[in-house]
Order: C-alpha cells, then structure tokens, then sequence
C-alpha cells in the first residue's frame, strides 16, 4: 500500500466488460513528507475518491480484494480516503 494524490480521471468507453461500472482515477505518488514522487498509476476507485483528494492505494494481487474489484482485472485501487497522518508525532497531512 501507498499514500497519493488523485490528479486525474481516466474514461475508457471500450474496455472489458468486467471493468463496466468502474470509476478510474489517475493517482500520483506521495512520500513521508506529503511531497509528490514521479510516477503515476491508474487506480480503480472502491471509495468515491476526487480530484484532489490524498488515498491509499493497494495494488497486486491486494487490489482485486475489495468488493468493487473482486474477480476483476484490476492491478490497482483507492482504498480509502486519507483524512490525516502523522510521523514521528508530526502531522504530515491533514484533510481540510
């Protein structure tokens, strides 16, 4: 699992079926210090994630173990929605 920052949508109109009624969002990478990494992935959304918006994101074989991407052809998804972290008792992020 990893933290990140939605920065996008994705619409396919043609896609495999089982992917129909599936949201997609472009996820960009954090780091421990809320600092955007390079790099990007395109995340099934299981929580109803927006733009903006700091998630978690599991992916592998964990992101088909949600009840939106069970038995789906999914190698990545939001998972929850961040609303604070901290490190070393240092808040990192917190949601407005």
């Amino acid at each position: 699992m990893y933290l990140g920052k939605v920065i996008g949508t994705l619409v396919a109109t043609r896609k495999e079926s089982s992917l129909d009624g599936l949201k997609f969002l472009v996820v960009r990478r954090l780091n421990v210090e809320n600092e955007e990494e390079s790099g990007y992935v395109v995340a099934a959304d299981a929580v109803g994630a927006g733009i903006g918006e700091v998630v978690m994101v599991a992916t592998g074989s964990s992101a088909r173990q949600t009840v939106m991407t069970d038995k789906r052809p999914c190698d990545a998804v939001i998972m929850a929605i961040v609303d604070t972290w901290e490190v070393d008792g240092t808040e990192k992020y917190r949601k407005d």
